[in-house]
């Protein structure tokens, strides 16, 4: 829900309508391959740093999300609340409703596989 209301916050503050519907296509393989190995990331680093540095996380997450942003083709969701909300605005952080089932699955492998890996 947090990031709903984010979502419906930051259109109101750019004069927007508190919600709509992304048009953004983001779907096919290299999409879905760049999701779930932005997802694997964020849980490794996330595993990691609470085991080593504890105080750091916050800080770690937010770089990594910012650089993701920038070094995958899915732009780094990583989240899929973040994928939901993203879908009710047609700004350029959007992804289309009909192709958020792929990123939510992408993100579940993802996170399976990191699962797996950091026992």
């Amino acid at each position: 829900m947090s990031a709903i209301a984010g979502v419906a916050i930051a259109n109101l503050m750019f004069g927007l309508d508190v919600f709509a519907w992304s048009h953004h296509v983001r779907t096919g393989a290299p999409q879905r391959l760049s999701e779930a190995i932005a997802t694997l990331g964020l849980l490794g680093l996330i595993w990691v740093s609470s085991r080593t540095r504890p105080s750091a996380v916050s800080a770690l997450v937010a770089a990594y999300i910012g650089a993701a942003y920038w070094f995958t083709a899915s732009t780094s969701f990583a989240n899929p609340a973040v994928t939901i909300a993203r879908a009710l605005t047609d700004t350029f952080a959007e992804i289309r409703p009909t192709d958020v089932p792929g990123f939510l699955i992408s993100q579940a492998i993802g996170a399976g596989v990191g699962g797996d890996g950091y026992r």
